[in-house]
């Protein structure tokens, strides 16, 4: 007897169902471990750490590195995540021959309010597998940054990060990518919270 399974997609496969137009433009999904992913709503809290990220990071980081929001980030085989935010290396074509791939990755960050236990139990683990070096969580409910550093797989198959470390809203943080600059978590953390 056998028994069913769920089809998992390859990247490939993917953006062959994006050619034929089986997704509409206005559609917020994502593909996650072969799987089609339903990206879910975002409250007025996340919207609001955005906007003050959208005008922060270009200010800090200028032509440094490039920025990308809410843009996928390849991840062979089977995975291609749309983040809040990612930090790039500066490539010459600016992407327009293909979207980054984990190489590429100098720091990745996600709001979460509704999505805090998927980028935790879900992303930590993809992002890691992928050797992506830094991943920032804006922690809404708490108030506060997740920032988890040093990725590890281990021989059992999990990857997850060595370091996480908790910086508090009233607090500033450097970016380990340009360690000579840093972000003041007052201007990015909504002043009080509607959930």
């Amino acid at each position: 007897m056998s028994i069913a399974q769920a089809k998992r997609f390859t990247l490939d496969e993917y953006h062959r169902l994006g050619e034929l137009g089986f997704f509409h433009e206005d559609d917020h999904i994502e593909l996650i471990n072969g799987e089609i992913i339903e990206m879910a709503s975002k409250g007025t809290a996340h919207e609001t750490c955005l906007r003050n990220l959208l005008r922060e990071l270009p200010k800090l980081v200028g032509d440094r590195a490039t920025l990308q929001s809410q843009a996928p980030i390849a991840l062979p085989p089977n995975s291609k995540p749309e983040p809040d935010f990612a930090i790039l290396q500066n490539r010459d074509d600016n992407y327009l021959f293909g979207h980054p791939q984990a190489a590429d990755v100098l720091l990745v960050m996600e709001a979460s309010d509704s999505s805090l236990g998927y980028d935790q139990d879900v992303k930590i683990p993809l992002y890691a597998k992928a050797g992506i070096a830094d991943y920032w969580i804006f922690n809404l409910f708490d108030k506060y940054l997740e920032a988890y550093s040093e990725p590890y797989q281990h021989t059992q198959g999990k990857s997850g990060y060595l370091n996480k470390r908790i910086i508090l809203s009233n607090q500033a943080i450097k970016f380990s990518c340009l360690p000579d600059l840093s972000l003041d978590l007052v201007r990015v953390f909504p002043p009080k919270l509607n959930f």
